[in-house]
């Protein structure tokens, strides 16, 4: 029991499933229809209900254990099917076991593998359909067939899905990990370029001031203004480059939803106004066609996507639309922030997930940046 409440709590965390294992349980009163319907024996009972006790742990452990080693996995599909095939003669609801046994399998086997099983399981049910009376091989023999090549086949399709946007994160995940680190690397450069010159510039002079504090307080006084200058010059370039920092713009933004749609099998169609916008402005769109896209790839499941930029007098409107599956909108942090940014800047937006997703952001154009403080 011990061992049973062990991979209960592991498949609670086993990430994917969720609470559809538990779900999945509810099959296993086709055990039952055997013994209630024949008036099964004692023994016929007792057999039925210790086949589940030995189902479970192997059933649990397809989840906590079988991922990632696939000769573990088999052998754990394998021995829930023996379980099925050993059980047939005497309840033919033992089926049930073999056909989780082909449910389970895709979800640790690879597709090729999972067919192979899949033909294996459909062969040697159909060998020990003649060993139970004629009226269970008929309504239990072809339906188990059936339902191991539909449900094994399904849950390949499935699970390569499932295979390919697992990919498809690693992939965003390498490509941010490998953005954050060039963006470093600029910084870098550009602080070094920015501020090398300058600070040698400020320290050569502040030594000359003190050189000449005494001889000549004049040119010394002059230097120290001339550092001064020099100094909230600097200030100023450095707080334009940070402000810049992480801010590819309205194209850089474009280019990067092209490329992060075409990786996820989407479709992208653009119709985009060449715009010249205030960095305020700009960067609130670029922030929010970034969130947008970025809901696209996690959660649509779309084929299409279509982007649309356009100026309307002294407003512009960013409007993203999908194919997806739309429903309700649940808004996050990302989508409570882009409101926030907008709202900060007089616009509006607008989401409606009635036919796939729609989300339209409108701005003024001529929103000024605030000035660097000197």
């Amino acid at each position: 029991m011990a061992k049973i409440a062990s991979l209960v709590a592991t498949t609670l965390k086993y990430p994917g499933f969720g609470w559809m294992p538990y779900v999945w349980l509810v099959f296993l009163a086709y055990l039952f229809i055997s013994p209630i319907l024949g008036n099964g024996s004692w023994f016929e009972w007792a057999i039925t209900i210790g086949s589940i006790v030995v189902f479970l742990p192997l059933y649990f452990a397809q989840f906590s254990q079988g991922r990632g080693h696939p000769a573990r996995a088999l052998a754990l599909n394998a021995a829930i099917a023996l379980l099925g095939f050993a059980l047939l003669p005497i309840n033919p609801g033992a089926n049930t076991y073999v056909i989780f046994s082909a449910a389970g399998a895709p979800f640790a086997l690879k597709p090729r593998a999972t067919a192979q099983y899949l033909l294996a399981l459909i062969a040697v049910v159909a060998v020990e359909m003649f060993l139970v009376p004629p009226f269970y091989r008929y309504w239990m023999g072809l339906p188990t067939i059936i339902l191991v090549a539909t449900i094994g086949g399904t849950n390949i399709y499935q699970t390569e899905r499932l295979r390919q946007a697992a990919k498809l994160r690693r992939a965003q995940e390498d490509v941010e990990e490998m953005a954050k680190v060039a963006e470093r690397e600029r910084i870098a450069r550009d602080l070094h370029d920015l501020l090398g010159h300058t600070l040698s510039v400020i320290t050569l002079k502040s030594e000359l001031a003190s050189k000449l504090a005494d001889i000549d307080p004049k040119r010394a006084a002059e230097e120290i203004r001339e550092v001064e200058r020099v100094s909230r010059e600097t200030l100023t370039e450095v707080r334009r480059a940070v402000e810049g920092y992480g801010q590819h713009g309205l194209k850089g933004e474009l280019h990067n939803a092209g490329r992060a749609l075409h990786a996820a099998g989407v479709r992208l169609e653009i119709q985009a106004a060449p715009l010249e916008l205030p960095p305020k402005p700009e960067t609130v769109l670029a922030m929010a066609l970034r969130e947008a896209i970025t809901n696209v790839v996690r959660h649509a499941r779309a084929t299409r996507c279509h982007l649309r930029l356009e100026a309307d007098g002294r407003v512009v409107t960013l409007t993203v639309e999908d194919d997806g599956r739309g429903g309700a909108v649940v808004e996050g942090s990302g989508l409570t922030g882009m409101r926030s940014r907008v709202a900060h800047l007089g616009g509006s937006v607008e989401i409606d997930g009635r036919k796939g997703m729609r989300l339209r952001v409108t701005v003024p154009s001529d929103v000024a940046s605030p000035d660097v403080a000197s």
